[in-house]
């Protein structure tokens, strides 16, 4: 942490949602020379308070001029590597970091930080549940709750619980986290990643760096992507990793009474897994991970046992909606990608009509295709183009419906689905092609079966 910032130190953030607002934010409280530039148009939320708090910004362009006579930029998690804005900050020498990376040199306060392909909000969740249920000042940030960097401003806590996403680490250097989770590494945007899985990876694993042997590393010991890459790294880190059963080092594994073991340098207890809040073997890991960060902030078991039984799970993430005629729908509107709509298929239990669909980033389905021919009975296409979905489903799934809007979409599911299944959106998909977000698709999702049951 360092509090001394020369006098009048440029300072340009780009991209003015969260993120942006809040380093803007810090920025002017630590007396800078803050300018904000978003090429898109900025929420009036964020407008407004800009203008309150007197921040220079413009909108809907990029004045080169300007920002490459920073010392320095913020840049927002959803600007690629290759804009050209960035391009040419690069080349002029001008460092370029994530907000978190900002926030993190203005507090001494401990950092949980989660990251992972799948299941980083609900484990992010989790963790602060059972950490604030102990007693514990602990607050969300990063992908989730109010921006890291606003908060070290304005309303700063001794815990932070950061879900941090490759995006955000790719711009991260000097941060350290006190515990670092990886749940596990599968393909995903890699769009973004040349087309290449192990720039991904090593993406990830930025959320080691700068630890030292006081800190903890939490990972799911049985994925093969981070089995792999920790034979060509290493890290001061104590190792705390958990797996499905015993092995030789786990921290927390499911032992042959189907209890849930953890087992920590300082803690050792364990629970019934049937009293686990959340359900499917993914949201056992999930469990697991969040139950270990508590472990090392030294959380009572008592605490750490009854947190993880009452916690109520995550909007769009495997969320039961309703029942109508028999048929439960649930809402995994936050599956954006295969493996996550593996994990929710996992988690069924009766035939199941799967909607799937959107803006395609790559997918290969033969991933959730064992799952889909032993628990699919039909699926809804719902996209701009599911030409894809269509030809690789075709041969194995006896009823196939293709749709272009969320009401045809639900119509065919409730003409499809009997009593006794379950509808499932888990569309593999970002929602870009008909929804604002994977929030707004599933929101209008739930309003959508809502009316259906009147």
């Amino acid at each position: 942490m360092h509090n001394s910032t020369p006098a009048q130190h440029r300072l340009v953030v780009l991209g003015a949602g969260e993120s942006g607002f809040g380093a803007a934010i810090l920025a002017k409280d630590k007396g800078m020379n803050v300018f904000l530039s978003d090429s898109g148009t900025i929420a009036e939320k964020y407008r407004s308070r800009l203008v309150d708090e007197g921040i220079a910004f413009e909108e809907g362009r990029h004045s080169m001029d300007r920002i490459l006579s920073a010392d320095e930029i913020v840049k927002s998690p959803g600007i690629p590597l290759d804009a050209p804005v960035i391009v040419e900050a690069r080349k002029k020498n001008i460092p370029v970091i994530s907000e978190i990376e900002f926030a993190g040199r203005y507090t001494d306060s401990k950092m949980v930080c989660i990251t992972g392909s799948n299941g980083k909000t609900t484990t992010t969740m989790l963790t602060h549940h059972i950490l604030t249920k102990a007693g514990i000042d602990a607050s969300l940030a990063g992908n989730v709750g109010i921006s890291l960097a606003y908060q070290v401003a304005r309303d700063p806590h001794d815990v932070y619980v950061v879900e941090l996403s490759s995006f955000q680490l790719d711009n991260m250097y000097d941060f350290k986290a006190n515990i670092a989770v990886i749940l596990n590494i599968t393909p995903d945007h890699l769009d973004r990643y040349d087309h290449r899985m192990q720039n991904y990876v090593n993406a990830k694993f930025r959320i080691l760096q700068n630890m030292c042997p006081s800190d903890c590393f939490i990972f799911w010991n049985d994925d093969p992507v981070i089995t792999e890459q920790l034979r060509h790294i290493t890290t001061e880190a104590r190792m705390l990793p958990f797996s499905e059963s015993y092995e030789e080092n786990s921290a927390a594994y499911i032992d042959a009474e189907n209890e849930l073991i953890f087992n920590t340098p300082g803690t050792s207890m364990s629970m019934p897994r049937a009293d686990l809040a959340l359900n499917g073997l993914h949201n056992v890991f999930n469990s697991m991970a969040a139950g270990l960060s508590a472990c090392i902030c030294r959380v009572s078991k008592d605490d750490i046992r009854e947190a993880l039984s009452d916690f109520c799970g995550v909007e769009h993430r495997l969320e039961p909606v309703t029942e109508i005629d028999g048929v439960r729908w649930i809402n995994d509107s936050k599956a954006t990608n295969v493996n996550s709509c593996y994990y929710a298929l996992e988690a069924m239990t009766e035939p199941t009509v799967l909607i799937l669909g959107g803006k395609d980033k790559g997918n290969d389905y033969s991933e959730i295709l064992p799952l889909v021919k032993e628990k699919v009975r039909a699926i809804v296409a719902m996209g701009k183009d599911n030409a894809k979905i269509v030809d690789f489903f075709a041969p194995h799934v006896g009823t196939i419906v293709d749709t272009h809007s969320l009401d045809d979409a639900v119509a065919a599911c409730r003409r499809l689905a009997e009593p006794g299944w379950t509808v499932l959106l888990s569309p593999c998909c970002a929602s870009f092609d008909l929804f604002s977000s994977y929030e707004d698709r599933g929101r209008k999702f739930k309003a959508a079966v809502m009316a259906m049951k009147g």
